[in-house]
């Protein structure tokens, strides 16, 4: 059974950090590309980063601005996202999610090219 769990999530204040852990379990972790997306209540989800199976590529949204940096260690079938400086706008449930990959750098920002999805973790930034 494929199973995706994010973990990490919290409440912090504006300017603090978070790092975000998606641990991957029944599949072949390192053939799959990553992504993270969010989703803020009333808002539809948004890409925020993807990494390729070796991690050698790389992409994130815009608004990302440099502040969150996405990884993983294939070793342990985790993908992380290393959130920093967050603001109130950055507050939403957080979704990793894994698709099959077609290359070594393969990366994917559309939401609808992903195979598996987690059940997200809450993050919420206050003022």
């Amino acid at each position: 059974q494929v199973q995706l769990v994010e973990s990490g999530g919290g409440l912090v204040q504006t300017g603090d950090s978070l790092r975000l852990s998606c641990a991957a379990a029944g599949l072949t972790f390192s053939s799959l590309a990553i992504g993270w997306f969010r989703q803020a209540p009333g808002k539809e989800r948004e890409f925020v980063a993807t990494i390729s199976t070796s991690g050698g590529s790389i992409r994130s949204a815009d608004f990302v601005e440099g502040r969150f940096t996405i990884s993983r260690d294939n070793a342990q079938s985790t993908a992380f996202l290393q959130m920093n400086s967050l603001k109130p706008e950055d507050t939403a449930i957080y979704y990793c999610a894994a698709a099959r990959s077609r290359n070594y750098f393969y990366t994917e920002t559309r939401d609808y090219n992903y195979d598996y999805w987690g059940q997200g973790t809450q993050v919420t930034v206050s003022s």
